[in-house]
């Protein structure tokens, strides 16, 4: 039986929105998820400037944290370290759940935990359960991300904080995101990104609005080829993060 074969056996029967090639393709490089030096470089650097980003907006401190598509961990190890009194971490690939879940236990960090679920089923048991939302680097990889948007709303609390990361869908973003990043600079696979599914600041801030999110602030980022380092700019041309809130009820 093949690997995506054997991740389709895992994943929940309700799980509709999700393309099991993605699964795939991310279970094929798990073991890879804490190499500082592999195909997850990219996340590993630019992981202090989205904690910088989120913590701005949604101040992680004492707060119950959600992270949606966590992969490995990255960022949800980020996020408890940061202060938060628990981070959930979700993810529909196996594979990644596991290491995830090993790496917390090798750091020992308690406020952390996994779940192997969706996040619209997760919307439908535990709404408004959380005082942030993260989900980055995810929507540009599902078939529907305007579901993922609305459960993302329906998750967090009233008054609370909602962070998405995607890449625009331009020139610019095809040329940097897939034929510099994968082909040239090698930075990750080949295959990574499909530039039809990537989705524009305008986009997203439409079905933001149409969850019931209220837009709070952006930021981009930039790679500097000369000194390899990414850096936080105003200009959402290519890898953008927004900031959102579920208004009061």
């Amino acid at each position: 039986m093949n690997t995506q074969a054997q991740e389709q056996e895992h994943l929940p029967a309700t799980s509709t929105n999700v393309d099991a090639s993605e699964i795939d393709k991310f279970s094929q490089l798990a073991h890879k998820w804490w190499d500082k030096n592999s195909e997850f470089k990219p996340l590993h650097d630019i992981n202090p400037l989205r904690l910088e980003f989120i913590d701005n907006y949604a101040q992680l401190a004492g707060k119950k944290i959600l992270d949606v598509g966590c992969g490995g961990g990255i960022l949800s190890e980020a996020m408890a370290k940061a202060g938060a009194s628990s981070v959930t971490g979700i993810d529909l690939a196996k594979k990644s759940l596991k290491i995830a879940q090993l790496h917390a236990m090798q750091e020992q960090i308690g406020n952390i935990s996994y779940r192997m679920v969706s996040v619209e089923d997760l919307a439908a048991e535990i709404p408004a359960s959380f005082g942030a939302v993260t989900c980055m680097e995810m929507l540009e990889h599902v078939p529907d991300p305007g579901s993922v948007v609305r459960a993302c709303a329906q998750l967090v609390q009233p008054g609370g904080v909602v962070c998405f990361s995607t890449i625009n869908r331009n020139t610019k973003s095809y040329l940097q995101a897939i034929i510099a990043a994968e082909y040239i600079l090698k930075l990750m696979p080949q295959g990574t990104h499909d530039h039809r599914k990537f989705i524009t600041p305008a986009e997203l801030a439409r079905l933001c609005r149409q969850a019931g999110l209220e837009w709070l602030g952006s930021s981009g980022f930039t790679y500097n080829l000369l000194t390899r380092r990414y850096h936080l700019t105003d200009r959402l041309d290519v890898n953008y993060m927004i900031a959102c809130r579920r208004p009061l009820d």
